[in-house]
């Protein structure tokens, strides 16, 4: 006689093992917070921590004992340094000088990283690739050495340049007056092009097909499809990469700082904004009045960065 055996029983969670939605969703939180913990640890190092201890510099000040021959101590001022900053000159036309070069530089520089993306998006799929890593190559060599680079390329002693013009029979100079501008905008231009390009053909590459090839059955010329089709519907990435450009004059220090080393007399120490903050912290020694300029240019470059976005893209909209 056999015996019947029963079917095992599959083993399912009571209603009372189940978590509540509740629950789960504190655990989704929780693990969220974990995979997001290394980069707020890397915020708060490196962005609200210095910002904060700027904050705390700026609101103090040096101040000497025994009608100046004493020793210094810092006191406590207020905002005594941002009124002062408010109020000066150097650091404001320095500004204005900075935003009027950028305003020239980065037009010719994204009308040509423009034009050059344009070409190549009629090249072969090969020789776009080449091209594309050529023109890189300069924004991925560091900013101190193209800027040595193109400092020999400048020199007044040793430059291949000032040789050949002489051989030429004409006389050039990289500095001095208007050139000091055009040298150093030459050089934010040659780093900046291939970056730039290299954005812009990317969103030429995103456009569809479809409308090239209903333009040209229209009887469109390539250069009309560029100027009437193409252009238009990238307007977004070329208001972006100037946004990001602004910001990057706004900052600019390394190249003029090293190009102020055989140029002494054309690019001062306060020729931008950082440099004037940099002579304040490094030569000065004021580091509170820095940290105050520094956050002021800070906040002056957001609201620039902002109402640049805001007016571009209403024009363009």
């Amino acid at each position: 006689m056999s015996t019947l055996t029963r079917p095992a029983k599959v083993a399912t969670d009571s209603p009372a093992r189940r978590p509540s939605p509740r629950r789960a969703g504190r655990r989704g939180a929780y693990k969220g917070v974990l995979f997001t913990l290394p980069f707020l640890l890397g915020f708060l190092a490196t962005y609200v921590v210095p910002i904060g201890y700027a904050f705390s510099q700026s609101l103090h000040e040096k101040k000497s004992t025994g009608l100046g021959f004493g020793p210094t101590r810092i006191v406590y001022t207020g905002f005594s340094n941002f009124a002062s900053v408010l109020g000066d000159g150097a650091f404001w036309a320095s500004m204005g000088r900075t935003l009027l070069f950028g305003s020239v530089q980065i037009t010719v520089m994204l009308g040509i990283a423009l034009l050059l993306a344009l070409l190549l998006d009629g090249v072969a799929a090969r020789a776009v690739r080449f091209f594309r890593a050529a023109l890189l190559i300069p924004y991925v060599i560091p900013a101190v050495v193209s800027t040595l680079m193109w400092l020999f390329l400048y020199s007044p002693t040793g430059s291949p340049l000032l040789d050949l013009a002489e051989r030429a029979g004409t006389e050039i100079t990289f500095f001095g007056g208007l050139n000091t501008y055009l040298s150093l905008g030459n050089l934010l231009t040659w780093q900046g092009i291939g970056f730039n390009m290299i954005l812009i053909s990317a969103s030429l590459q995103a456009l569809p097909r479809e409308l090239y090839e209903a333009a040209r059955l229209d009887g469109a010329r390539e250069w009309r499809i560029a100027w009437s089709i193409k252009v238009p519907n990238i307007t977004g990435i070329l208001v972006l990469t100037g946004m990001f450009s602004l910001i990057g004059r706004l900052q600019l220090f390394g190249e003029p700082l090293i190009m102020r080393q055989i140029a002494p007399e054309s690019i001062n120490t306060d020729f931008t904004p950082m440099m004037e903050i940099y002579d304040k912290a490094f030569k000065v020694g004021d580091y509170q009045y820095a940290a105050a300029e520094s956050l002021v240019l800070a906040v002056a470059t957001g609201i620039l960065a902002f109402v640049f976005y805001r007016v571009t893209n209403r024009k363009m909209s």
